[in-house]
């Protein structure tokens, strides 16, 4: 029965430690308020944009919720003015599996808003499939659409300067590669359909947004618009709402004692967002609140030049 006890207390206190060096984590400090300050985040019905939504606003911000499905917008809508007792957030539809919802959302945008102060590229989806405009699914929505949204959208972040872009990435993009001759071909990251293909296209976009972050801070040098790509953690969130049920049901007890839950996961985000003096450090990768030196391959200037001619190619900007 000792025997037991203890190996039942080790196993707690390994648990404990595991959770708070690598699960907990470091915790946005900034105490900046954003009144007369406009931020547009996407994908914030749910998961840790949800989660930034209520922050910004609780801040002061006038907060737009990009979002694709109307019915769950308009729910996260009541909840997040509920909870940050803010009358300033503001649903507008965008879909990023479809260019032509992109272009529709910022012409509407800056119709009716005057400034921009803060884009945050959050939204993100782990599937396979096409887009309305035959992209591949994580290409399009992790990437292209959001690469398409931001340049469609400087002009005013840079009459609003300072201001900032935030990418939403993950510590993922350190599996992923880029084959431009398989995007060339097939206008995605990669065609297997086996959990394995799957995760592997993700991690290929999330080197996207890693790489575009690269080559976007050097375009904006000058302008005092600054851009920053975060790993977040591993959060239980709606990410994998199209994962296997089987292997959700199977990998559930690792995800609700080893994966951080929103709040916690949207300090990182919170932190590029927020965090005073950071413009020195425009284009570099964070994680847990901190600046991260990244692999060879996702600070490469000239894959990440090709991928931002190519994305110009595929949105139709150039």
């Amino acid at each position: 029965m000792s025997a037991f006890i203890l190996i039942v207390g080790v196993a707690i206190g390994v648990y404990f430690f595991v959770y708070n060096t690598f699960v907990r984590g470091a915790r946005c400090r900034s105490k900046v308020k954003l009144h007369g300050k406009t931020v547009i985040i996407t994908g914030s019905n749910t998961g840790i944009g949800k989660t930034t939504a209520v922050d910004l606003a609780k801040r002061g911000a006038r907060v737009i919720l990009a979002c694709r499905d109307q019915r769950r917008a308009e729910a996260a809508l009541r909840d997040i003015t509920a909870e940050s007792g803010s009358s300033e957030v503001v649903y507008m539809q965008l879909d990023l599996g479809s260019l032509e919802s992109v272009r529709s959302f910022a012409e509407n945008f800056l119709k009716s808003e005057r400034r921009l102060d803060l884009l945050i590229n959050n939204a993100g989806i782990f599937k396979q499939g096409r887009t309305k405009d035959g992209l591949g699914m994580m290409l399009g929505v992790n990437h292209i659409g959001h690469f398409l949204l931001t340049n469609l959208l400087l002009d005013r972040l840079k009459q609003c300067r300072p201001s900032r872009v935030i990418n939403v990435s993950s510590a993922a993009h350190n599996f992923g590669s880029i084959d431009f001759d398989v995007l060339s071909a097939h206008k995605a990251l990669g065609v297997g359909t086996s959990h394995l293909d799957v995760f592997r296209v993700y991690s290929d976009s999330k080197l996207c947004n890693v790489l575009f972050t690269h080559e976007l801070a050097k375009r904006l040098e000058g302008t005092n618009v600054t851009c920053y790509s975060l790993h977040p953690g591993a959060i239980n969130s709606e990410l994998s709402r199209y994962t296997n049920p089987f292997l959700k049901v199977l990998f559930m007890p690792i995800t609700l004692l080893f994966f951080k839950d929103t709040k916690t996961g949207a300090q990182t985000t919170l932190h590029c967002a927020l965090q005073e003096h950071l413009e020195p450090l425009s284009g570099r990768y964070f994680s847990n609140c901190a600046v991260k030196k990244v692999s060879a391959k996702a600070r490469d200037d000239a894959a990440a030049r090709k991928l931002w001619e190519v994305s110009e190619r595929l949105c139709g900007l150039s």
